[in-house]
């Protein structure tokens, strides 16, 4: 209602009245004045008591009023009030943050886990009948057939060699007899003895085992490169073996030593991958199912989605600052991502839960809205950081400069045209310190307190117009604060 209607300013009035008196019944309540229900453990103050108590500018405030007022206290923190630049961004994933699962090869899936559960290392994710998978173990035993083959064959070749090197020593040695034996002929021959047959026939010997012995050699030969031609076929069994484990260890997700490992069965020892009936992919790292691309009993194509799993530790914060901002922006500086702006609904995350990172500038800007990308990864996540929740960021572009003691500027209300603050009693945490606040500049968000504070002391943020109301027009006139925040009559000294 408008002050300006008729009867507004009698209405406005009887309406604080009412707020007043139930937040001052609240205090007194939970003071002890309410009798045996308050539940303080104090007695009641006399009537002169409640005089002084009146003229103080403490105001009590035990656990009933904190709690049936929801007061909450901030801490008095230094801060770079007049560089800090503050832009809005949200939360995403790194790039790293997400892994695939596809199906390497085709078949009927059978999908293990549930969405948005959490997976460990090494857990099966999902299981593939595949008829490919088979496929694949029989090219396996054959190549490793093959491999025994010719080793088999390879293996022969030592004591062939020695044999074939045995018998070209007899024909070398059947040669130089027949060689003697026919120079022998044609000396007894020359002499006017022997017969012309015998020679003819010894000639006839010596020739056969010429020519045996020729074939010995071209044997030598045909050895030699039989047994280069097996050494390659070898080779090249071994090398497809190779290449076909590194594809059944790509298919399974599992080594090559895990998969020649040697398993005992009931036809036997075997190698694992043979004794493997289903493709079973596993996790290759911990995290959160997000999506599941299929449903189980699906007949499943080559690289098709199966599911994702994504690491939620792994964010980073994505602002955008104004391009107009690029002189005083670098990477390197010093930001901190802060909450989001508290609505009157409540605070849900604390003022002061921040993260600390550094500062990178995106590789362009936009020249539509006339912004640059701002990246930070944060050194330590809070538990409210998750991908698309919004915040701020905070970034000091000048740390030289000496920081200022500051608060929120929630925490500052009005009483009239006067700022107004209320400090923690540092001696009893059960009473808070109505002050006058001497107030410097602010950024929108904090503002700087140039008197009456000190590092680490705790003002209160919820809550304190509750407490402004109670005490608005009860303190003492014509008096004077002192930087430790007590109220005495008088004019300053």
């Amino acid at each position: 209602m408008s002050v300006s209607q008729p009867g507004g300013r009698e209405v406005l009035a009887g309406l604080r009245g009412v707020v007043v008196a139930g937040v001052a019944g609240c205090l007194l309540a939970a003071c002890g004045g309410g009798g045996a229900g308050s539940g303080v453990g104090e007695e009641a103050p006399g009537q002169d008591e409640a005089g002084e108590a009146a003229a103080s500018n403490r105001v009590s405030i035990p656990a009933g009023v904190r709690s049936n007022l929801g007061i909450t206290f901030i801490t008095v923190e230094r801060r770079h009030i007049e560089r800090t630049l503050r832009v809005p961004g949200r939360f995403e994933y790194l790039p790293n943050a997400r892994r695939e699962y596809r199906t390497a090869v085709a078949g009927r899936v059978e999908v293990l886990v549930e969405q948005f559960a959490r997976v460990e290392e090494g857990e099966v994710l999902y299981r593939i009948d595949s008829p490919g998978w088979r496929e694949m173990q029989q090219e396996l035993a054959e190549a490793g057939s093959t491999i025994r083959r010719l080793e088999a064959t390879e293996a022969t070749f030592d004591p062939l060699w020695e044999a074939h090197e045995r018998h070209e020593a007899i024909l070398v040695e059947m040669v130089t007899l027949w060689e003697e034996r026919v120079a022998q002929l044609e000396s007894a021959r020359d002499a006017g003895g022997g017969r012309t047959e015998d020679i003819a026939a010894a000639r006839s010997s010596l020739a056969s085992s010429r020519v045996e012995l020729a074939e010995t050699h071209e044997r030598d030969a045909e050895l030699d490169a039989q047994r280069q031609q097996t050494a390659a076929d070898l080779d090249s069994a071994r090398s497809r073996l190779g290449f076909l484990m590194d594809s059944a260890s790509a298919v399974l997700g599992q080594s090559r030593a895990e998969l020649e490992e040697r398993v005992e069965g009931s036809g036997g020892s075997r190698p694992r991958w043979a004794t493997i009936e289903h493709v079973a992919i596993r996790a290759t790292e911990g995290g959160l199912v997000e999506e599941l691309g299929l449903t189980n009993g699906s007949w499943a194509d080559q690289t098709m989605a199966v599911l994702t799993v994504v690491r939620p530790d792994r964010l980073r914060f994505r602002a955008s600052g104004l391009q107009s901002d690029a002189g005083v922006l670098r990477d390197g500086l010093r930001a901190r991502i802060v909450p989001p702006t508290p609505t009157s609904a409540g605070r849900a995350v604390p003022l002061q839960d921040t993260m600390e990172g550094v500062l990178r500038i995106g590789l362009a800007g936009d020249p539509n809205d006339r912004t640059l990308d701002l990246i930070v990864v944060p050194e330590a996540l809070r538990a409210w950081a998750r991908p698309g929740v919004t915040a701020q960021l905070e970034i000091v572009t000048d740390g030289t400069a000496s920081p200022e003691l500051a608060i929120p500027l929630a925490a500052v209300q009005r009483d009239g045209l006067t700022p107004i603050i209320f400090r923690r009693d540092p001696a009893n945490p059960d009473r808070a310190i109505r002050m006058t606040a001497d107030l410097g500049k602010d950024d929108g968000r904090w503002i700087a307190l140039l008197s009456g504070v000190r590092e680490g002391d705790e003002v209160v943020l919820d809550g304190a117009f509750q407490l402004m109301l109670a005490t608005s027009g009860s303190m003492q006139r014509g008096g004077h604060l002192h930087p430790d925040g007590t109220f005495h009559q008088g004019e300053d000294e």
